[in-house]
């Protein structure tokens, strides 16, 4: 029998692993850092998926490590989605996305409704 894929998850840093403090890097959300490094341990991949880039971003990488997580790739996708689409997408191909500013389809809908009503 054919194992499951273990799941590729996708996950921010400002606001979403640590306290929002933008450029600073704030408190660490350690829930969300156990959960994730056991889901690693687990076989799941990481990709950590910021709009921080340069020094900034290697100060989160650093910091990510020193709480104990580790990616395993940064604002790109991994070798493996790569190849089976032919090319690196711009956008990060994750089965699970953890952002700050995310909601799903369904949310998102609900808080047009609720606007229009309140308008």
């Amino acid at each position: 029998m054919e194992e499951k894929r273990k799941p590729i998850i996708a996950v921010d840093f400002d606001g979403t692993l640590c306290a929002d403090c933008y450029p600073g890097i704030g408190a660490p959300n350690r829930g969300l850092i156990r959960w994730l490094a056991g889901e690693k341990e687990n076989g799941s991949r990481l990709i950590l998926w910021t709009c921080r880039c340069g020094e900034l971003l290697l100060e989160a990488v650093l910091w990510c490590g020193r709480q104990g997580l580790a990616f395993d790739a940064v604002n790109d996708n991994l070798d493996e989605i790569k190849m089976r689409y032919g090319s690196n997408a711009r956008k990060i191909f994750a089965d699970i996305y953890i952002d700050d500013r995310a909601c799903v389809p369904e949310a998102a809908l609900a808080w047009q409704q609720g606007k229009q009503a309140d308008g």
